[in-house]
């Protein structure tokens, strides 16, 4: 009964102490110090809040597996230490059988919870909208990204981010960087090609990225839900100007959208950039000359 007493009093301040640190946590804390949440409790997509969830539910699990073992590990050293005038080995112990299948399962439960949600999670976030309001095609280069907007028949080019010569060393020209401008609130489907070698497509405080592959359409689909400026960058090693890969996402109001397609449509540049820039002519589909028309 006294034992019992103590095991409460005890958990009364751990409990007071852990519900105080919790409450004083910010967003951005609360969601696993992930980008994404910098100064405001609204998440940058729709996927936002689950990629966080996942993270931050994970590593909870994991420091509470960490917080035993440890416990365990210091408690065996400390209790079972050899006294003074002890000699020869401990008894040992074998065949435990509570303690083997302890040890078997839980592992085997976590595995199985974690990949259980990562599934769960993958499959919403990999889902295709079957009628998406804006369609984007994304065309990778060395080392720079074209914007194909479909519906809308424009296009817009990038080059790669320049020096800049008035700034501190490393810094470059934001201005000139390749800029991706998407609709809030609005079902964006991205298909990813590439005119040369594998590139990977990452906004980072989208918190979600995915390869680029020659001779391959990879798709994302993203609700943008916050307005703002973006990083994006090239999360494959493509080459020797791998980390000049860069671009911006601009996540506007409806009516900003349609004033930057009109700008586009105003600066000539109708249409849909092609395969014709493409570095790899001879991939499956293509119209590389075949041993027929050779002969």
């Amino acid at each position: 009964m006294r034992k019992n007493r103590r095991l409460r009093w005890a958990a009364i301040p751990v409990a007071a102490t852990l519900a105080i640190v919790l409450a004083g946590c910010t967003q951005t804390q609360l969601n696993g110090f992930l980008p994404g949440f910098e100064g405001s409790d609204q998440p940058v997509t729709n996927h936002t809040e689950r990629v966080a969830g996942l993270w931050t539910t994970s590593w909870i699990v994991l420091l509470i597996v960490g917080i035993i073992t440890w416990g365990l590990l210091i408690w065996a050293v400390v209790i079972y230490r050899r006294r003074k005038g002890q000699t020869g080995l401990p008894v040992q112990l074998r065949y435990n059988m509570p303690i083997e299948i302890f040890y078997t399962v839980v592992p085997l439960i976590l595995v199985l919870g974690f990949f259980a949600f990562t599934a769960r999670d993958q499959s919403a976030i990999e889902a295709r909208d079957a009628s998406p309001d804006v369609k984007i095609e994304v065309l990778a280069k060395q080392w720079s990204w074209d914007f194909n907007y479909v519906d809308e028949d424009v296009y817009s080019a990038g080059v790669q981010a320049q020096d800049d010569p008035d700034g501190a060393q490393g810094a470059i020209i934001e201005s000139e960087l390749p800029v991706l401008v998407l609709p809030v609130g609005a079902s964006v489907e991205i298909a990813l090609e590439s005119r040369d070698v594998v590139h990977s497509f990452w906004v980072i405080d989208f918190l979600y990225k995915k390869d680029v592959i020659p001779g391959k359409t990879n798709y994302m689909t993203v609700t943008p839900e916050r307005i703002g400026t973006y990083a994006g960058k090239c999360a494959e090693l493509c080459g020797e100007y791998h980390s000049l890969m860069l671009f911006n996402v601009e996540v506007v109001s409806q009516a900003d959208y349609d004033a930057y397609i009109e700008s586009l449509r105003d600066a000539g540049n109708e249409g849909q950039l092609g395969t014709d820039y493409d570095r790899n002519q001879n991939l499956p589909g293509t119209n590389a000359p075949t041993i027929e028309e050779g002969h």
